[in-house]
């Protein structure tokens, strides 16, 4: 069930909505304008809330964008670790991250984008604690692929020989730089292709 945040109005009486759906709104305005682009005003159509609930929930844009980049990382953390339940061994979970990475790097998803790599890019040079946040979101996702290679080596899907934390930081950049250049509106046969050869790291 979605949480919701009751607000008062100027006469006392609550106003609720759903939180997680206005994040989940906030969230895809943020990343299809960035967060320079993006107005309270255009949060407010967007969330369906007025300025004045805006601020009594979140604060201010910067704590719409807080929240929202915690609700993007947390549910795209479930939605991957969900996608890589039924994997055999550690190659086949290994590429089934990278073929998720590919399917959300074409077509509109591509277009629109990964808000992790976009905050990066627009926010972290300015923004101490965010760029704390963006840190921690990539180390989390270093760590998975390195801990899935050596899954894979314990297993024997991926040969003892590779070079597992050399490898992970390779895939990694490889991963985030396919979100990159989804943005230039790429074929999903690019990017299978681009999954395919990442591959060939791990023999």
């Amino acid at each position: 069930m979605s949480d919701t945040l009751d607000l008062q109005k100027s006469r006392g009486r609550p106003r609720e909505f759903d939180t997680e759906a206005a994040l989940d709104a906030a969230m895809a305005l943020f990343i299809e304008r960035g967060y320079a682009a993006t107005a309270v005003s255009d949060l407010g159509e967007a969330m369906g809330l007025t300025a004045g609930s805006i601020y009594k929930a979140f604060g201010d844009k910067r704590g719409v964008f807080v929240a929202a980049l915690e609700r993007y990382t947390s549910t795209r953390d479930l939605r991957i670790a969900d996608h890589l339940a039924d994997a055999a061994n550690g190659r086949e979970r290994l590429k089934l991250l990278i073929d998720y990475y590919a399917g959300n790097s074409h077509g509109e998803s591509g277009r629109r984008g990964c808000l992790v790599i976009g905050s990066a890019r627009d926010m972290a040079l300015f923004d101490p604690e965010l760029r704390t946040r963006i840190e921690k979101a990539v180390a989390v996702r270093e760590s998975l692929i390195l801990d899935t290679i050596r899954g894979g080596q314990a297993d024997a899907s991926i040969p003892g020989h590779v070079d597992a934390e050399a490898t992970a930081k390779a895939l990694l950049c490889l991963l985030y730089g396919m979100r990159v250049i989804g943005k230039t509106g790429r074929s999903e046969a690019e990017m299978r292709a681009i999954a395919a050869t990442a591959m060939k790291l791990l023999d």
